[in-house]
């Protein structure tokens, strides 16, 4: 079954993505006000489709940004990257795209794609790779299924592009970071050029309408005044993780990510607690003051603002914010053995096996350790 967003629809698609998005993907009010004014320049509404209506023969083409986030918040992107990367990856190929997909459900690559697909007539297919944001290229669905990332084209806003092939998706990440690196830190990517029948093996269903119902439901619980966390959290099969303060935060940019360390003081209930939110470009592991962890990727670690109950992406993080952090069971692929060889804790140099979120909720309550 399909349906249309249209402009006046890109705010519940940005807060949504935002909020799945753990942190990452960049930040979502660019690409809602790219996707917004592609769809009112062009007059159109964009076509979400289920992946089950697809044709086995179309040709299914991601688009998305690369690098780190915070480059994103100083060098916007111009409006034509994706355009040139998705049109130089047809060429490459010697056919057009059928339909366009999201990478991931973060911030502003749940957005972009919807300023490729005013701009183009292209429909969406509703799903994606991740189902979260995760921060390399490798870390799909796709690449569980044995779906290659190359040929894939990478352009700047300078006018340059370049095809990349290569012999596995953890080179095609290696080799399109160093380039990220060189055209700035950003960038944007066609990639994982993929059939309909390999499209439904390997992606994720039903993100876009996930995307679009967190979106309405941080909406609807704003305007009734009302924090959007406790519905989220019934809404997701969340939990709580927990409601705190930045009191320091170290962040770097460096290899084509935004990698760094908050560390929080806790607020109302988790008042006297401490905990460290580590991250690169998405949050990957919060702990407790003493090392215990709470929730680790890939399992997800949303972010909203404590007060006003919007999500927060990486970038964002200052002190003095406070936080109400909430965790969300990753989809089961991600679970598996080689889930967790992608995009588990021991990938990132965490300490920690991989616990579900469900098991640590179950740990005993601890002492407070700061007071």
């Amino acid at each position: 079954m399909s349906f249309h967003i249209g402009p006046e629809d890109m705010e519940e698609i940005a807060l949504g993505g935002a909020f799945l998005g753990t942190g990452g993907g960049g930040d979502p009010y660019i690409g809602r006000l790219m996707a917004q004014s592609m769809m009112r320049k062009n007059g159109t509404d964009v076509e979400v489709v289920a992946p089950a209506d697809v044709p086995d023969d179309a040709l299914c083409v991601p688009v998305c940004m690369m690098g780190a986030p915070t480059v994103m918040v100083e060098k916007l992107p111009n409006g034509d990257e994706a355009l040139s990367a998705l049109g130089a990856l047809e060429d490459y190929l010697g056919r057009k795209a059928d339909y366009l997909i999201c990478i991931e459900a973060g911030g502003l690559n749940s957005t972009i794609p919807f300023a490729v697909a005013a701009h183009t007539g292209l429909p969406l297919i509703d799903g994606d790779g991740m189902g979260r944001a995760f921060p390399e290229l490798q870390m799909v669905s796709l690449t569980l299924h044995d779906i290659a990332a190359t040929p894939m084209v990478i352009a700047d806003d300078k006018g340059n592009n370049g095809v990349l092939n290569a012999i596995s998706n953890l080179w095609t990440e290696r080799m399109a970071r160093s380039v990220t690196v060189e055209m700035g830190g950003a960038a944007l990517v066609a990639l994982y050029p993929m059939s309909g029948a390999q499209m439904k093996a390997g992606l994720l269903r039903g993100t876009l309408s996930l995307v679009r119902d967190v979106g309405r439901t941080i909406q609807s619980e704003r305007k009734a005044n009302r924090h959007p966390g406790d519905a989220l959290i019934s809404r997701c099969g969340g939990v709580a993780l927990c409601t705190a303060r930045v009191v320091d935060i170290e962040r770097r940019t460096i290899g084509g990510f935004a990698r760094g360390k908050a560390r929080l003081r806790g607020l109302d209930a988790d008042q006297g607690r401490e905990f460290l939110l580590s991250f690169q470009n998405e949050f990957l592991c919060l702990e407790d003051a003493d090392g215990t962890p709470l929730a680790l990727t890939p399992d997800l670690i949303c972010a909203l603002d404590a007060d006003g109950g919007l999500p927060v992406t990486t970038e964002s993080l200052r002190f003095g914010l406070g936080l109400r952090l909430i965790g969300l069971p990753a989809d089961p692929q991600w679970r598996s053995p080689e889930g967790l060889k992608l995009a588990g804790p021991g990938y990132f140099g965490y300490p920690h096996a991989f616990q579900p979120l469900e098991t640590l909720a179950e740990s005993p309550a601890r002492e407070p350790v700061f007071t």
